[in-house]
């Protein structure tokens, strides 16, 4: 029996396989460290044969786009001075191969496989962590939290966080409807447990934020191009006003006090200082990258006893740009910030200029939540993590036409697929 190339690598014609492709890496990224090595390259064998397909039309032409691979490509010359070039190296090849899947998977699926694949993925994740998830002290604030079977509350939170803005997005931006609704509906109330039982202030403020951005988006969406504009940057205005006056009131400690925590955000603010002491040691290139959490390294073993880390791994600074500056410098960083805020801003100018955009709706929605996220965690910078493969799937799509869509209410569907042309 012999499968249409079509069925796997169109946009219009792969739901299914895209939908499938897509849940199955969410699940690795949440649960490699469980599984091993066999879920790895479960997650490769999804992406990377379809290069055999039809190469062209799968990886695209990226000479002109090297500024995606640019901080993958300063983590590749890092190994040189890094203090462990092993595992530096090793951990770059597997970040390089890491954007190539996500940019693969840019070029075969539509935002509407994304959009269902990560509602199916958030579940079973979910699913997973409430049948087999844990409670674990926290010896910094003495509470006991739900970090379900992950090692973490923050990534418990995090997947309930993109469980609930896929959701959203996939019922109320591209209107799915049938067993997605479903689906949705199911994934978000799933999504919404899992967020409260992991306490997580951080996942709990930037998905109230972030479904609040896609309800606005959903507004201006209405609205003609000029007339979008010009009540986005007042809004703009006032939510800047609005927040500077309400941290002058001390709503900032207000809000921390309703989870628990305290100014230091448990510990966070020490750390943060720990990080920016550790990047002057070398702040132009950085000490390597994955250079630094080493075991056996003194300053990393000295951390990792300060904040109770017994297994001696899977800690960071807590803080994307000071991680990154220790790992790479300024030059790393700047690569990094370079990726993530074009495809910030570029998703962002065609939500303004564009009269439908649902795709640019959602993954603006999601570059959004990753950058509020890059202040307080550490999502886009690590192979087999769901924020690095959000974070280069969305960047890619730039370099794509935008889809055409029909004038309907909201945001609606394409009436017609537009093939990506040759990049």
């Amino acid at each position: 029996m012999r499968i249409a190339k079509a069925s796997l690598i169109d946009p219009d014609q792969n739901a299914f396989y895209g939908t499938m492709a897509v849940a199955l890496s969410l699940f690795v990224f949440a649960y490699s460290s469980r599984f091993g090595q066999i879920s790895i390259l479960a997650y490769y064998g999804v992406w990377l044969p379809l290069v055999l397909l039809d190469y062209r039309r799968v990886l695209g032409n990226y000479v002109r786009f090297l500024w995606i691979f640019g901080f993958a490509a300063f983590c590749f010359l890092s190994v040189f001075w890094s203090p462990a070039p092993g595992i530096s190296l090793r951990t770059a090849i597997q970040y390089l191969t890491h954007i190539i899947c996500a940019l693969i998977a840019m070029r075969t699926l539509s935002i509407a496989t994304l959009t269902r694949g990560a509602i199916c993925g958030c579940a079973v994740v979910i699913l997973y962590s409430l049948l087999f998830g844990v409670y674990h002290f926290d010896p910094l604030d003495g509470s006991y939290s739900f970090v379900g079977a992950f090692a973490s509350k923050n990534q418990l939170g995090f997947y309930a966080s993109l469980g609930l803005l896929f959701a959203y997005a996939g019922i109320m931006v591209l209107r799915l409807g049938g067993l997605w609704l479903l689906a949705g509906a199911g994934t978000a109330l799933l999504s919404a447990y899992s967020l409260l039982a992991s306490q997580s202030a951080t996942s709990v403020l930037t998905t109230v934020l972030i479904l609040g951005v896609l309800a606005g988006l959903q507004v201006l969406g209405r609205l003609a191009p000029t007339a979008r504009k010009l009540l986005f940057a007042g809004g703009l205005v006032v939510l800047v006003v609005g927040a500077n006056a309400a941290l002058g009131l001390g709503a900032m400690d207000a809000v921390l006090g309703i989870f628990g925590k305290d100014s230091t955000l448990t510990g966070r603010t020490y750390l943060w200082q720990q990080g920016i002491e550790a990047a002057r040691q070398s702040p132009i290139i950085g000490s390597g990258y994955q250079g630094y959490w080493v075991q056996g390294f003194p300053e990393a073993e000295r951390l990792w006893e300060e904040f109770y880390i017994g297994s001696r791994s899977g800690f960071h600074f807590h803080n994307t740009y000071i991680e990154t500056m220790v790992e790479t410098g300024v030059i790393g960083t700047v690569l990094l910030c370079l990726v993530l805020l074009t495809g910030f801003i570029g998703h962002l100018k065609r939500v303004l200029h564009e009269r439908r955009s649902p795709e640019s709706t959602v993954l603006f929605s999601v570059l959004a939540l990753l950058l509020i996220r890059s202040f307080v965690e550490i999502d886009i910078m690590h192979p087999y993590h769901v924020g690095s493969f959000l974070l280069y799937f969305s960047v890619g799509k730039l370099t794509l036409k935008s889809p055409a869509y029909a004038a309907m209410p909201g945001l609606g569907q394409p009436i017609h697929s537009m093939r990506p042309h040759a990049i």
